[in-house]
């Protein structure tokens, strides 16, 4: 169970450095834009916040990942700690975009179905 909800956080690290890649690095690309729905002049304007919502993505997924290491090293409590953390804070982002952006639902489950799974998965190795 638990290599299973391992295998599914490191599906949401990559999920999130890619969100990373989008906001803070190629935020105002023509690409980047037409995944976000923004046209050049509010990419531009927003350039900054996305760079630093980028960052959040990027933190999350590198704390997810630590704790991937550290429960495929031996270390399981403190890596499914982690895991959690990481994952579950994903997870909520996730749900606050849902529920906050109705219209973005496809990007909200893109950014919650990976953590969630490894959320529960991890819920239920601990039980």
């Amino acid at each position: 169970m638990l290599i299973t909800a391992l295998i599914f956080a490191g599906l949401a690290v990559l999920v999130h450095v890619y969100i990373f890649v989008l906001e803070s690095l190629r935020w105002t690309d023509p690409s980047t834009r037409k995944t976000f729905g923004t046209s050049e002049s509010e990419a531009l304007a927003t350039k900054e916040l996305a760079f630093n919502q980028g960052f959040y993505n990027l933190f999350l997924a590198v704390l997810a990942a630590v704790g991937i290491v550290a429960a495929a090293t031996g270390h399981h409590e403190v890596g499914a700690a982690l895991v959690l953390a990481g994952c579950g804070s994903m997870l909520l982002a996730g749900l606050v975009l849902l529920f906050s952006s109705p219209k973005k639902a496809k990007a909200a489950l893109v950014q919650l179905t990976f953590p969630l799974i490894a959320v529960v998965l991890t819920v239920v190795w601990l039980l």
